[in-house]
């Protein structure tokens, strides 16, 4: 055994604690750390070169999906720049999708493939399947998409009863066993999906839906359709609609792909799952269901109230100035996947309701007697203590008060923006 002299063990004690000081400088301090998740990023490709009415469902969601980022958790960049999947820029981003074409070059087509098989995630619509030559790029169009050719579609565009086929699925969990889908086009395809073990339908056509489309020679009578589905060895998504119905004279939408607040529900929980945020924000079960909450807010100091302490259907909920009152006072009872109604005190079946069960922008906000609608379901998602914003659950919009300290202003439902005008301090009285 070696013995150390002792004016060696202090110079070799030295080192150490030397060591050990430049080792705490590199390492970052616990106290900055962050516990808040930073949003899973998003890139929109899209050329606007073919057919208006795919051009102009292109704009209309590099429109909608900006709005709808901050409440979801994510960030949006639309791009034409088809080259990000050559060059790698595209795995900066934690989702892209395909609006309106798919890759065309090689490069484009490999670092797409690398992208995806590297964990990726990947959500594509309607002209994005679109080829009648599977075989001159069969990965995609055969194993990872599964569809294989084009088969047939039908015209002119409308809307159609969707059977949801797998209730389970993160981007379908808080869809009903059928909705009806916002305008399109539709697509059918060479390949049996249904004959594919990677592929899981999530939605096709219901057969009510049937004739399907506006031409006689161009309808659908009978058969199997899927819309919806993901490859299980992938995370993707693929949604057959993408195709607004045109004015080609006049080069204007007559319709919109966003107009059916349940086919919204399935595309932000699909981008939540393949972003890696979840299909659904987790409940909060701090906030009681049988407690009575005030809802102050954040921006102009004023309350929740409902108008003249009224409870009839169709009464304002406006902002006016807090005083304890119970049309200021709210009951937060639980529905489902976190959402609540929210009940006024006198009488707690009536609740917080969007009038006309608009997604729009500014649409106004009354009671009515619950009828389970997702109108009347709002999402309480914490911000600092004790503060939250709520968002609608049919249209993923947030409530909303006006900027200035004003009574009698009504609430309305607004794109989350967070904002002060959308934070309330929810106080149990």
């Amino acid at each position: 055994m070696h013995t150390i002299r002792s004016g060696s063990a202090r110079t070799a004690l030295r080192i150490l604690l030397l060591l050990a000081a430049l080792l705490g400088l590199a390492a970052p301090p616990a106290a900055h750390a962050s516990s808040a998740a930073a949003p899973f990023k998003v890139l929109g490709l899209y050329s606007g070169t073919w057919d208006a009415a795919h051009i102009d469902f292109e704009k209309e969601a590099n429109d909608w999906l900006p709005k709808q980022a901050a409440a979801n958790g994510f960030t949006y960049t639309a791009s034409n720049d088809w080259n990000l999947l050559a060059n790698g820029g595209v795995n900066a981003y934690q989702v892209v999708l395909f609006l309106d074409d798919l890759p065309q070059t090689a490069a484009q087509r490999t670092g797409f493939e690398n992208y995806m098989r590297g964990g990726g995630a990947w959500m594509g619509f309607h002209v994005s399947a679109f080829t009648t030559n599977a075989a001159g790029w069969s990965w995609y169009h055969n194993q990872f998409l599964g569809s294989g050719n084009f088969k047939s579609n039908t015209w002119g565009p409308t809307s159609a009863t969707l059977k949801v086929e797998d209730r389970t699925h993160p981007s379908t969990v808080n869809l009903p066993a059928t909705f009806t889908s916002s305008v399109s086009e539709w697509y059918s395809w060479s390949n049996d999906l249904r004959q594919n073990p990677d592929i899981k339908i999530l939605a096709s056509v219901d057969p009510s839906s049937f004739p399907l489309g506006t031409d006689p020679n161009q309808s659908w009578y009978s058969g199997y359709y899927p819309i919806l589905w993901t490859n299980t060895k992938y995370k993707m998504l693929y949604a057959n609609f993408g195709h607004n119905a045109m004015n080609y004279d006049t080069n204007t939408r007559t319709s919109s792909t966003f107009a059916s607040a349940t086919q919204n529900r399935f595309l932000l929980d699909g981008l939540k799952w393949l972003g890696g945020a979840g299909g659904t924000t987790p409940p909060d079960d701090t906030l009681s269901e049988t407690a009575w909450y005030s809802l102050k807010n954040v921006g102009n100091g004023t309350c929740v109230d409902a108008r003249a302490a009224a409870t009839a259907n169709g009464t304002a909920i406006q902002q006016y100035a807090c005083n304890g009152t119970q049309a200021q006072q709210f009951r937060l009872a639980a529905t489902d996947a976190g959402y609540r109604r929210v009940g006024v005190r006198p009488n707690p079946q009536q609740v917080i309701d969007v009038t006309g069960v608009s997604s729009a922008d500014n649409a106004p906000l009354q009671l009515w007697a619950y009828t389970g609608g997702q109108n009347q379901q709002w999402l309480p998602v914490k911000e600092a203590a004790g503060r939250y914003h709520f968002t609608a659950r049919h249209s993923g919009k947030c409530l909303t008060a006006a900027t200035a300290a004003t009574n009698s202003p009504q609430l309305i439902q607004r794109a989350c923006d967070g904002s002060a005008a959308q934070s309330f301090t929810v106080t149990a009285g």
